[in-house]
């Protein structure tokens, strides 16, 4: 806390020094930055003229890598700046200096609004640029894909540079499923849980953009192995209203869902809401588990079966702010989210050695699950009046989540198996408070960030075990198979980042102090465990620009995962009698260093490219062991692990001609992995690799069509392998009305009704292979509708909470 305090301290004196020395400006000078409105990115290249009275130019100036110009050495008299660029609508400001005084004008933030026909003088026909590489984030705009007004969040993943969805439709950012999600730059309980549920109900026509932060500066919590996947709800907010909606259906699997977006303005008050439900029935499917152990009695278990399911979800997230004044800014946000879920299995197993058959039975498996989760948040924000974007934040925030898991399991069809029927239940509640402040000073060309955070955890887990007596029929819980387990985690942490341009360079270096202090208490046996780690995270990128938008980034970042409750709840999952699962509460956080050189070109070929290197330690693997004795295989979690990842990926979108245009996602990585196993070193490697194709032609009377061929390489881990995949859409969607009524319909793998989706695991003594014929082949209809009209921009805080510390719960 002693290093804390005397960064905050270093970084006070140094901003009122700043301060005091931009006060002392000599000449007429004129200054701004110039940011999309829309975004609030800062705006490069942009000219920007100076006149005398309304059209006679005197200077001419560009905005640099962080949207600043500036005129100096100027007379006292009447001028006006014109302002243009590219996609962007000319802007007039006038500007007077004749204050003796007063002789700096600071015009602070510039905001230009986004203009597909160009400049005035200059009509320029081209595509929106789709993927932008900045310093330390790739930024994807869904709303310049065609197929957001046809596909889910979830589905549009697959086209974001460095997002792959493996065969379950799990997102892999970078091959990796540690990542943290945020919506508009904060976390959400929504996503707490389990994302695919949320993300397949959200349509993409509610989104702005993804951003996938490759390599989060200091000011992020250190958590979240890959990075951060940040989520922006469409906010072109102004004084009205606008908002949009959409209606789908998807079959045989998936079903209808509802979602969209609403925003308003009315004086200081601004407000957004987002929200949608969905239905999810998935067909039944064929799976089941071929396990062959060694040893001194060779054994080989077939288990086969159907499953089949369906679920329910529903979610709504809430802004508001108040403008107090021009310098104070309150705004408060509330998330709920909901889900219900229900499904059966009925499995066959049979246990054979030698040809002889040792052990039989047939298990149904009835469960039920629910979950409820809410947040809400309030902040406050001060600016300054020498400079409105030298920042002061308060932020508070409460979120809280429960899951309840229920399984019903009834056994005939027995042959030398003796369990009885048996109940489990599950009950796990997670609740958080955070606290924070964040200062940021800037300056012309450089800016310094600094911020302190508490953040206080408590997971709670109650696990119930009841078997059927052999007399009454009655269920009666087991204790020695029961447990309840709470484990409280707090962090506290600071940080200071700084951040320096110089005509085409930008530098942006950061370090952060973490402490973690975890106490377990295993309630049913009486035993405490206390824990505490101490973390210094640094961070460093570095961003050389070019012509024509081009830049180079080369970045270095330190990142560590903290094992969530889902990895330290000590409960047996029994739900497969051979098959156990369960957590481990010993686990320590896990560390990763990364370095990434990326480039990216925004000529008539988009391009973005990347070469990276990866280097886990302590990594938390799941971990198989076949006990012979009992003949079980039990899962867990360890912190066994290091693997090294060199990796590769590739961005292109190239518009063929006016109408038809392609686009590349690709990424390779070759993934070595090693780790203790029973006792036992085992190692495994392999090439990783995915690539999305994408190809829209626009039609005349507004008709468009797409198709997409996905390819997923296999997937590598610590014990096994996953089998590749090729998936393939196609749809289709038109205007009925330009940039308000649209209608599209998509069909996903129409080659294919099934696919066989393969998971092998092998240990010292056993290997074992999952298989699952999924339903493949899949038809969407979708409605979008946008209204309303808008034209000044809600003001919101720049700061507030980002809990991005806690690995998605996968």
């Amino acid at each position: 806390m002693k290093i804390l305090t005397l960064l905050w301290v270093s970084i006070l004196l140094l901003g009122l020094h700043v301060a005091v020395a931009q006060k002392n400006a000599g000449s007429y000078s004129i200054h701004g930055i110039i940011a999309d409105s829309a975004s609030h990115k800062p705006l490069i290249f942009m000219t920007v003229h100076l006149l005398k009275g309304s059209d006679l130019a005197l200077k001419v100036d560009y905005s640099r890598a962080d949207g600043s110009f500036s005129f100096t050495g100027l007379q006292a008299g009447t001028y006006s700046l014109a302002i243009q660029g590219v996609g962007y609508k000319t802007r007039k400001i006038p500007v007077e200096l004749t204050d003796s005084v007063q002789k700096t004008v600071e015009l602070g933030i510039v905001a230009l609004p986004p203009d597909m026909m160009g400049l005035k003088e200059v009509v320029v026909a081209g595509t929106k640029q789709i993927v932008k590489q900045e310093i330390d984030r790739i930024t994807y705009d869904l709303q310049a894909d065609p197929e957001s007004k046809v596909l889910s969040v979830l589905d549009m993943m697959r086209k974001v540079p460095l997002l792959s969805l493996d065969a379950d439709n799990n997102i892999l950012m970078k091959g990796n499923s540690d990542f943290k999600i945020l919506i508009n730059g904060k976390p959400s309980s929504m996503m707490e849980r389990n994302y695919k549920d949320i993300l397949r109900t959200m349509p993409a026509s509610s989104i702005e953009r993804i951003e996938v932060i490759t390599s989060p500066p200091a000011k992020y919590d250190a958590e979240g192995l890959a990075g951060i996947i940040n989520i922006i709800t469409t906010k072109k907010l102004d004084n009205g209203y606008n908002g949009s909606v959409n209606v789908s259906e998807r079959f045989p699997t998936g079903g209808p869902g509802l979602g969209g977006s609403v925003s308003a303005k009315l004086g200081k008050f601004g407000i957004s809401a987002f929200g949608g439900a969905n239905l999810n029935n998935n067909r039944t499917v064929r799976g089941g588990i071929q396990r062959i152990t060694t040893g001194l009695q060779p054994t080989e278990l077939l288990q086969e079966g159907t499953t089949e399911s369906k679920s329910r979800t529903a979610y709504i997230g809430y802004e508001m702010s108040y403008e107090i004044d021009t310098l104070n800014l309150v705004s408060t946000q509330f998330n709920l989210n909901g889900n219900r879920s229900e499904g059966t299995m009925i499995q066959t197993s049979d246990l054979m050695s030698s040809a002889v058959h040792l052990q039989g039975y047939t298990l149904e498996n009835t469960n039920t699950g629910k979950g409820n989760g809410v947040d809400a948040s309030v902040n406050y924000q001060r600016s300054f009046r020498s400079d409105k974007n030298r920042l002061l934040t308060f932020s508070y925030r409460y979120l809280t989540y429960e899951t309840k898991q229920n399984n019903d399991l009834s056994i005939t069809n027995r042959e030398n198996y003796t369990m009885p029927n048996y109940r489990q239940e599950n009950d796990q509640r997670f609740s958080e408070q955070t606290l924070q402040v964040d200062y940021v000073h800037p300056g012309k060309r450089h800016q310094l960030e600094a911020g302190l955070k508490g953040i206080l955890r408590d997971n709670n887990s109650d696990f119930q075990n009841s078997a059927a007596d052999s007399v009454t029929h009655q269920y009666v819980i087991q204790p020695m198979l029961s447990n309840r387990f709470r484990n409280t985690q707090n962090v506290f942490g600071g940080y200071t980042t700084y951040q320096y341009t110089l005509k085409n360079w930008g530098v942006k270096a950061g370090l952060r102090i973490e402490q973690t202090v975890i106490d377990a208490d295993f309630i049913s046996v009486d035993s405490k465990v206390k824990r505490t780690y101490f973390n210094l995270i640094p961070s460093v990128s570095v961003n050389r620009k070019f012509k024509n938008n081009s830049a180079l980034n080369l970045a270095y970042t330190q990142r560590i995962q903290r094992p969530g409750i889902y990895q330290l709840n000590p409960f047996v999952d029994r739900s497969n009698p051979n098959f156990e699962r369960t957590g481990n509460p010993d686990l320590r956080p896990a560390v990763v260093n990364d370095i990434q050189v990326t480039f990216s070109g925004t000529g008539k070929i988009q391009l973005n490219t990347g070469l990276g290197f990866t280097f886990f330690r302590d990594l938390v693997f799941p971990v198989s062991v076949y006990d012979s004795t009992t003949t079980i295989t039990r899962t867990s979690y360890g912190n066994t692990g290091t693997a090294k990842l060199p990796n590769l990926y590739v961005t292109i979108n190239y518009p063929l001609t006016k109408q038809w245009n392609v686009s590349v996602n690709s990424r390779a990585a070759y993934g070595m992995v090693q780790g203790l196993v029973n006792g036992v070193l085992i190692k495994n490697e392999g090439l990783m690799y995915n690539v999305a194709l994408s190809t829209n032609y626009k039609l005349p009377k507004e008709w468009r069509l797409t198709a997409n061929l996905q390819m997923n390489g296999r997937g590598v881990n610590l014990q096994g392998t996953t089998n590749s995949m090729v998936s393939t859409s196609f749809s289709v969607n038109k205007d009925l009305i330009k940039d308000k009524v649209s209608i599209g319909g998509s069909i996903s793998n129409p080659f294919r009704k099934y696919r066989e989706n393969l998971a092998s695991t092998f240990g010292p003594d056993f290997q074992q292979t999952n298989f699952r014929w999924d339903y493949f082949r899949s038809f969407t209809f979708s409605l979008n509708y946008k209204f309303g009209k808008l034209r000044e921009s809600i003001i919101k805080n720049k700061r507030g909470i980002r809990n991005d510390d806690v690995q998605s719960g996968n």
